[in-house]
C-alpha cells in the first residue's frame, strides 16, 4: 500500500502532467482528428501514451543532461521537427481549401489511411517536436527531483495523466461527430491545424 507521501507525489505528478499535455498542439490536434474519423484510434492513443511513458521515465532518471552534453542534438531536432510540421501544415491547408464530404467516412473502402502511415505520423508528431523533450526530460525531470525518494511515484502520476488524456481525447472525439458532419467544420479544423503547425514550425526555427 503506497504511503500518504507517495500518493501525494502521484497526485502532484498527475496534475503537473495534465498541465503540460492539455494544450492545443500538433499532437493533440492529430489525436482529435483521428478520433473524429474513428481511424486507428487505439494505435494513436497507444503510441502517444507509450512515448510519454518512455520520455517521462527518461526525464525522471536524469536523461535531460544529455541535451546539455550534446548541443547539436537539440539543433537537429529543431530543424527536423520544423520541416515535418511545415509539410503537415501544407497538407492541412490544402484540405481546408479543398474540403470533401468524406472526412468522417474513413471506414469506407479506399478512405482509410494505413495503420503504418498513422503510426508513423503519430510518432513523428511526438518525437520530432523538441518541446516534448523540454517538457518531459527537463521540466518533468526537474520537478520530479524535488520529490526525492518519491520521484517515481510522481512519474507514475504523470504517466496516468498521459493515458487518461489521450484516451479521453481519442475516444471522446466521437461526441463531436455531429458537428463535423458538415464540411465547413472540417475546413475550420484543418485551417486551425495548418495555423498551429506553421506557428510551431516557425517558432522552432527562430528559437
Amino acid at each position: 500500500m503506497p504511503s500518504t507521501t507517495a500518493l501525494l507525489a502521484s497526485a502532484s505528478g498527475l496534475g503537473f502532467g495534465l498541465s503540460l499535455i492539455v494544450a492545443i498542439g500538433a499532437q493533440n490536434l492529430y489525436v482529435l482528428r483521428q478520433g473524429l474519423r474513428r481511424e486507428h484510434v487505439g494505435a494513436v492513443v497507444a503510441v502517444c501514451t507509450a512515448s510519454d511513458v518512455v520520455l517521462i521515465a527518461a526525464g525522471v532518471a536524469g536523461a535531460g543532461t544529455l541535451l546539455d552534453a550534446v548541443p547539436w542534438l537539440g539543433t537537429a531536432m529543431r530543424w527536423g521537427g520544423a520541416a515535418f510540421l511545415a509539410v503537415y501544415a501544407a497538407l492541412a491547408a490544402r484540405r481546408a481549401l479543398r474540403p470533401t464530404d468524406d472526412a468522417l467516412r474513413a471506414d469506407e473502402a479506399g478512405l482509410r489511411a494505413s495503420l503504418a502511415a498513422v503510426i508513423g505520423t503519430t510518432a513523428a508528431l511526438t518525437w520530432l517536436n523538441p518541446h516534448v523533450y523540454l517538457d518531459t526530460l527537463v521540466l518533468m525531470g526537474s520537478v520530479a527531483a524535488g520529490h526525492g525518494g518519491q520521484r517515481w511515484w510522481f512519474a507514475v502520476g504523470a504517466m496516468v495523466a498521459s493515458l487518461a488524456w489521450f484516451t479521453s481525447l481519442g475516444y471522446g472525439a466521437r461526441l463531436l461527430r455531429p458537428v463535423f458532419a458538415r464540411p465547413a467544420a472540417w475546413r475550420v479544423l484543418d485551417g486551425l491545424v495548418a495555423l498551429v503547425m506553421t506557428a510551431i514550425a516557425v517558432g522552432l526555427l527562430l528559437a
